[in-house]
């Protein structure tokens, strides 16, 4: 991407003539837009045909609409409520162009960022857009929580696909309904749309042909630099992983080794951001040999790898490797997200065998029941997975930028909205943010493990329910006795924190289940030095909801990495010398973060 030049200064003055020559600028960079979108449609990729999703909102819209349109009284009732929230307003607001006092007929939620600016309520017109577009997005909502007959899966799909809508339309999204954004085009003579359209078009060619929003600056973000630079070295490879083993930073380490099993769908570097929030790093410096795998970026040869392949390519052939190193039969171990249910269907693998390998086993946000799996599960039936499958038998692996995209939509205004308004309205481009940069870094997934993936798991929720067959093994999580650290954390949209304290009870050994404040990200890598957030422990955890459980925890301030390790410490205490990299039967290959984690979608 070029460089989008930021310094503009604001005008004391309206210049109509500036004005005009920026707004063809910006038309004409509008133009570059579109070739950039259309160049790769012209070669024939990618082929232009309606989305799946389209079908699928319509589909299930049409359900709510057939209750409100089934009865004409209940669909004039309907009408008639609206009509009377729009005049309501309209006499408000002629109240306050009359000069009297007028309360709102609606207002946004204190926690909405969109509608900060003083000017949605200080000035009229701004105000009458607002409160027109939440009444608007009210009723909308309503239309869907108020249609009886509905099935929860088709009214859980109807509200976030009405949210995902009213998001879009919002007044804030667009230049001459959000008075920030028109008070910066008049300021600046237009400038800002100038190069808000530069930027769309670099996007949108970074895409090849698709939107890809940046959320963060990638100029001072390189993997191996900037991040993912905690000293180690790859101590093996195959098609599905390196295996990268940390350089000590202690005299002495724990006797038992630590083996990290990170998602496939993101890259391990979460876990090994800057150094003041590598988590990688800390365990080093807190004397843990840390062993990381790190997932392929997957292209169409991989497409028939399973969910099996993963299994026997990552963390079993990784607890392997790590036996020749250190001489070691058994390892801790630590699953983030889809990584976690992996590791526990290997632990449950495992118990089934009969082979102790494990030590311990420690979850960060990670799921293994899906009956309350959180608004994933509006992506997650039949017709939709079977949609998906066919898209993905085409080309072998589902594009990252699908998943992220999924991902992003769980929190659209603030990760996709907020952006669209900031990069090509403002035209301020987003400044150095190295998890952000991490989120926007997509991979892509075999089409063969993610279809066993949604459908064991997300659609069937086989793996709790103890009828997973995993190589040809039945797998039983009340086999598995070892001792689990299951971390939640308490604003999870993809592993909530309910799923994840009701999964704890399906394991036959003792289980911590621990609650961290923030989300799916911010509450796992919180390091200590941050003194951030809070933690709550509560050993209860049979047969309790989240909020019971909550009214008997005790809560700790700060992160829980110091009660992670308090734990570990007093399952094995026992400590032997720092361990080189490698050994002579696995010399290392390359420097850490090693090759596979650079490869970009």
């Amino acid at each position: 991407m070029s460089d989008v030049n930021t310094e503009s200064p604001a005008s004391t003055t309206f210049n109509a003539e500036a004005f005009a020559m920026n707004i063809a600028k910006a038309m004409e960079t509008s133009g570059q837009a579109l070739a950039a979108y259309l160049k790769p449609r012209e070669n024939g990729e990618p082929k232009d045909k309606p989305p799946s999703e389209i079908g699928e909102v319509i589909k299930t819209f049409t359900k709510v609409a057939e209750y409100w349109l089934s009865d004409r009284e209940r669909a004039e009732h309907l009408q008639t409520k609206m009509g009377k929230a729009y005049l309501d307003l309209w006499g408000s607001a002629a109240r306050r162009m009359a000069g009297e006092q007028a309360k709102p007929a609606i207002e946004p939620s204190p926690r909405d960022k969109r509608f900060k600016d003083p000017e949605w309520k200080s000035n009229q017109f701004f105000d009458f857009v607002l409160q027109l577009y939440l009444l608007t997005a009210q009723w909308a909502q309503e239309l869907v929580k108020n249609a009886e007959g509905v099935d929860p899966h088709t009214r859980k799909k109807a509200e976030f696909y009405v949210q995902q809508i009213t998001n879009a339309i919002a007044p804030s999204n667009f230049v001459l309904t959000n008075p920030e954004v028109l008070r910066e085009t008049l300021a600046s003579n237009g400038g800002n749309l100038v190069r808000g359209m530069k930027m769309l078009a670099e996007d949108i060619e970074a895409g090849r042909g698709t939107l890809r929003i940046r959320q963060s600056d990638p100029s001072n973000l390189i993997v191996g630099v900037n991040m993912a630079t905690t000293p180690g070295k790859v101590i093996y490879q195959n098609e599905l992983m390196q295996l990268i083993q940390y350089t000590p930073a202690t005299e002495t380490v724990l006797r038992t080794p630590l083996l990290i099993v990170p998602p496939w769908i993101n890259k391990f570097y979460i876990l090994d951001l800057k150094p003041e929030k590598s988590y990688i790093k800390w365990c080093v410096d807190q004397g843990i040999t840390v062993f990381v795998i790190s997932w392929v970026n997957p292209d169409k040869e991989l497409g028939k790898k399973t969910f099996d392949d993963y299994m026997k390519e990552g963390p079993l052939t990784a607890m392997d490797v790590i036996e020749k190193v250190t001489g070691e039969m058994k390892v801790h171990t630590a699953g983030y997200c889809v990584g976690g249910t992996l590791l526990a269907s290997t632990l449950a693998w495992l118990a089934e065998k009969r082979r102790q390998r494990v030590t311990s086993a420690t979850f960060f946000a990670a799921q293994v029941d899906f009956t309350h799996a959180g608004d994933l599960l509006v992506f997650v039936d039949e017709d939709q997975i079977s949609t998906l499958e066919r898209e993905m038998e085409e080309r072998g692996v589902l594009e990252g930028s699908k998943m992220a995209m999924a991902f992003n939509m769980l929190r659209s205004n603030d990760l996709i909205w907020s952006y669209v308004v900031s990069n090509y309205l403002k035209g301020q481009p987003p400044t150095a943010f190295d998890l952000l940069h991490w989120n926007s870094d997509a991979t892509r997934m075999p089409a063969a493990n993610h279809s066993y993936y949604l459908r064991n798991c997300y659609l069937e929720n086989r793996l709790s329910s103890g009828s997973m067959v995993l190589d040809n093994t039945l797998l039983d999580l009340a086999k598995v006795k070892v001792p689990v650290y299951n971390l939640a954390t308490r604003e999870d949209h993809i592993a909530p924190a309910d799923s994840v304290l009701y999964g704890s009870q399906f394991f036959g050994g003792p289980v911590r289940y621990v609650l961290s404040g923030s989300g799916h990200i911010a509450g796992v890598v919180n390091p200590p030095a941050g003194g951030k957030y809070q933690y709550w422990t509560n050993d209860n955890i049979k047969d309790v909801t989240l909020a019971d459980w909550m009214k008997n925890a005790s809560e700790h301030k700060g992160s829980w990495w110091p009660d992670w390790l308090q734990w570990l410490d007093g399952l094995d205490p026992e400590r032997v010398p720092a361990r080189a990299v490698g050994s002579e039967a696995m010399p290392p290959i390359e420097d850490a973060p090693g090759s596979y984690v650079k490869v970009r979608a």
